[in-house]
């Protein structure tokens, strides 16, 4: 499993133009899935994503969780973080979990979000989606498990 945390101060996706998911200050998501990912690597990080203190407390120090400051969640399903690059010019996905199998993790990893008491926003999983945000800091962590 592999996740792109984006602080945001806004964000939202949309499918045809029509907006899917909008949220205010929170993270921004992008979710990939390996076939060997589990129940435990799942609940291992939506654990983590809620707990991260990476939002700035009075002193301006990055010491607060997005359950401290009532922030929100928008969650992109995005396989092609599985991208491999090291042969040719055109990135092999093979590393990306079965489609059927990541649509349920992913609606799996964001039910575990909501179990934190975070409101979750998300996009169409596999669908050709616009994603805009503005990315707050800019503060970007790559997550792997």
């Amino acid at each position: 499993m592999k996740v792109v945390i984006q602080r945001v101060s806004e964000a939202k996706v949309s499918v045809e133009g029509k907006v899917l998911g909008q949220i205010d200050q929170g993270f921004c998501l992008l979710v990939a899935f390996a076939d060997e990912d589990t129940d435990e690597t799942i609940e291992y990080m939506a654990r983590k994503i809620s707990n991260m203190r990476v939002f700035s407390d009075k002193d301006d120090k990055m010491n607060l969780s997005i359950k401290d400051i009532d922030g929100q969640i928008l969650s992109i399903s995005q396989f092609t973080l599985y991208a491999d690059t090291k042969k040719g010019n055109r990135p092999s996905f093979t590393g990306a979990g079965n489609f059927g199998t990541s649509k349920l993790k992913y609606n799996q990893f964001n039910d575990e979000l909501r179990k934190y008491d975070l409101h979750v926003e998300t996009g169409e999983f596999g669908a050709d989606m616009q994603v805009s945000l503005t990315n707050d800091g800019p503060v970007t962590i790559i997550m792997e498990r």
